[in-house]
């Protein structure tokens, strides 16, 4: 909680109480599994009395739909703006973003990973938080296919789809599966995504010769 000069608690803001919320619930998603997220232990995790996470969620659904909140908010801010690569930056800054980012996830925020898996099986047994979960990761599909057909892609969302399946793929592989010991390397995820875009806009100009 903040404070003014005078030394008297500020009072808290609607937007500051929402990400400590959402903090918790990823963080009891990768401690505790689905089964641990509950509005008590939210309260107890973000140290907030009780009661406070049921007026901000009063329903598991709606608790689900914060954690999905924050957890694309936390994902969008793994590269900074300037980072981001605009639509007509070229093949090689969509590598070098894509690398850099894969890396970050890889050593800095692994349990974004871990609370993604959870939230994503769940959505896969609630219709309803698929559709929120949907709508969330558009924001990250919509540029992609934007970047892609930038750089030339015939078929900008199937090669998007391509590129996404294979980050996931990797990112899944190196997190959660049999090579959570072996993080590659930011040089080695640039060569890979250097090898998979060439293979995709490289058949076009193949296939023009």
């Amino acid at each position: 909680m903040s404070h003014d000069p005078a030394g008297t608690p500020a009072p808290e803001s609607p937007v500051s109480r929402a990400d400590r919320i959402g903090d918790a619930a990823l963080a009891l998603l990768v401690e505790r599994g689905m089964r641990g997220l509950t509005h008590r232990a939210v309260d107890e995790q973000a140290g907030l009395p009780q009661g406070s996470t049921s007026n901000h969620a009063r329903t598991r659904q709606a608790l689900l739909e914060a954690a999905v909140r924050r957890q694309v908010q936390r994902e969008s801010e793994v590269l900074t703006p300037h980072e981001i690569p605009g639509p007509d930056s070229g093949e090689e800054a969509l590598v070098d973003a894509l690398a850099l980012a894969l890396h970050r996830y890889l050593t800095d925020h692994r349990s974004l990973l871990v609370s993604r898996y959870e939230l994503a099986l769940e959505a896969t047994r609630r219709p309803e938080l698929r559709t929120f979960f949907d709508t969330a990761g558009s924001a990250f599909h919509t540029p992609l296919i934007a970047m892609m057909a930038a750089a030339g892609s015939p078929e900008p969302e199937r090669h998007a789809l391509s590129l996404i399946a294979w980050c996931e793929g990797l990112m899944f592989s190196c997190a959660a599966g049999s090579f959570h010991a072996a993080v590659p390397s930011r040089a080695e995820l640039r060569t890979g995504f250097a090898e998979l875009l060439h293979g995709m806009l490289g058949s076009r100009a193949a296939g023009e010769g």
